[in-house]
């Protein structure tokens, strides 16, 4: 008996879950993996931004698809000629009872630029504001080095949230991390336990009053929302992909877009890729289905379009061409632009596994010799790229594929600067699918896959909404 009672203690701790927590009235215990930091503007992986999307209000959302804003922490954003925009803030204060302000912002994003983070890029290559400054208290006035209507979007990223006074001043950047003090509906009630998790009190407009964050592997926390001892797992692992359907009802999983897409960039100044049509071919005979069903474990969709759904404006539908898997096809074009052969395909650490089962399957198709080789300095072939986005807005992915591959296309960067600078989202949505149809016909990247994110919960939870950056909301989800 004792043993037995021993062996249903490690069971617990390994799942991360106990069944008595999970029915408790008013909380929500819900599953993840340990995020690689909770300072919001260095997070890139989907766990830190599940908690610190209800750490933090960010100043409005922003859809891609409709270009609609919903103002948070803003009243308003606005502008009457692009160049010069006013943010107006509501009346909000920090978990440590301090005031959030203007300045509170002006002084976040400075520190954000100094310190190079994974936001650093939204403040220094998107919104190019000359000047920054809290005219009033609640008011943050920008003016920028051009006009340009992409403001909104990019203001409504996750990682330009405000940090209070006191980090500001200490720079203690690594123990902030440790223990964040945000402005959203929820506190970190204590210190984040490395390997075990958190737990969240309620401060604001959230449903439950807490809920706990267990940290544990994706696969025991998906049998224990079965076993009915965790309300929310937060991540399908892909041997359970194909279960999900069955195990669960329909009202009780949810498959959402994420910011996250991979795709094959040619080096278009090298003579052996600077015509399109072997770039075509190359892309032709790339098994994207492959890439989805082995490496890459079913937390993918093969790539229907240029821009992947988080990023997209507008509806979509059917598959571009050089998205298809058509080895006749690309073995075709390779032999009318009478491509010499053999080719290296380079890749970055976050790519590796997928590249290699990439390259394998690119000389069957193509009959050509292709090798992988870890990247090291400037490519003399193709490059895998596994690109995480700060931002909803299109101009971030297609300027970065276009500076990956070298391609320089002036109508391509007359287009793109005209939907930065268009008043409208449906005017900015026009133009960026003009710039999106240049680069899929020159085809200096291929398209290859969009990341999603799964989740599955138990029947007394309710309300469970899902949004690219931060998977499911937590202040949104109720327990019965």
């Amino acid at each position: 008996m004792r043993l037995l009672a021993l062996l249903a203690v490690l069971a617990l701790a390994v799942t991360g879950c106990s069944g008595s927590d999970a029915a408790r009235p008013g909380v929500l215990s819900a599953g993840l993996r340990e995020p690689a930091t909770l300072l919001p503007a260095d997070v890139a992986d989907s766990a830190g931004r599940l908690v610190t999307g209800a750490l933090w209000t960010p100043l409005a959302d922003y859809d891609a698809a409709t270009g609609k804003l919903t103002p948070r922490a803003a009243e308003s954003i606005e502008s009457t000629d692009r160049v010069h925009w006013t943010v107006k803030l509501r009346p909000a204060a920090f978990h440590d009872g301090t005031p959030v302000t203007a300045q509170s912002y002006v002084d976040t994003w400075r520190a954000i630029a100094a310190s190079q983070w994974a936001a650093a890029p939204v403040l220094t290559k998107l919104l190019r504001a000359r000047e920054i400054t809290a005219s009033t208290p609640d008011t943050i006035t920008l003016v920028l080095d051009r006009p340009s209507g992409q403001v909104p979007a990019l203001l409504s990223a996750p990682g330009l949230v405000p940090l209070p006074a006191s980090v500001l001043a200490s720079h203690d950047w690594k123990g902030f991390a440790a223990a964040p003090v945000g402005n959203g509906p929820y506190r970190l009630d204590g210190a984040w336990r490395p390997g075990s998790g958190g737990t969240l009190k309620r401060v604001g407009s959230g449903q439950a009053e807490e809920i706990e964050l267990r940290v544990g592997d994706p696969t025991a926390q998906y049998d224990a929302v079965k076993a009915g001892t965790l309300d929310l797992a937060t991540e399908v692992p892909g041997e359970k992909h194909d279960a999900m359907h069955g195990d669960f009802d329909d009202g009780h999983h949810a498959t959402w877009a994420l910011p996250r897409a991979g795709y094959l960039a040619f080096p278009v100044a090298n003579p052996r890729f600077a015509d399109a049509t072997v770039r075509h071919g190359f892309a032709l005979g790339v098994d994207r289905a492959a890439l989805e069903a082995g490496p890459l474990a079913h937390q993918v969709d093969p790539a229907k379009a240029l821009l992947p759904p988080a990023d997209t404006p507008g509806e979509r539908s059917g598959t571009c061409r050089p998205c298809s898997f058509d080895a006749a096809a690309g073995k075709a074009l390779l032999q009318q632009a009478a491509f010499p052969g053999g080719a290296t395909v380079y890749f970055g650490p976050s790519t590796e596994a997928w590249t290699r089962t990439l390259v394998v399957g690119l000389h069957k198709s193509l009959d050509v010799s292709v090798t992988a080789q870890p990247l090291s300095g400037p490519p003399d072939g193709p490059s895998t790229l596994d690109v995480s986005l700060a931002t909803a807005s299109p101009y971030e992915l297609l300027s970065t594929l276009a500076a990956e591959s070298g391609y320089t296309d002036e109508v391509f960067r007359q287009n793109l600067a005209l939907a930065d600078a268009a008043a409208t989202p449906e005017e900015a949505g026009e133009l960026y699918r003009l710039a999106e149809n240049q680069l899929l016909r020159d085809l200096p990247v291929a398209p290859l896959w969009s990341g999603h994110g799964h989740a599955v919960w138990a029947p007394r939870v309710h309300d469970v909404l899902t949004t690219p950056f931060t998977g499911p909301v937590l202040a949104g989800i109720g327990v019965s």
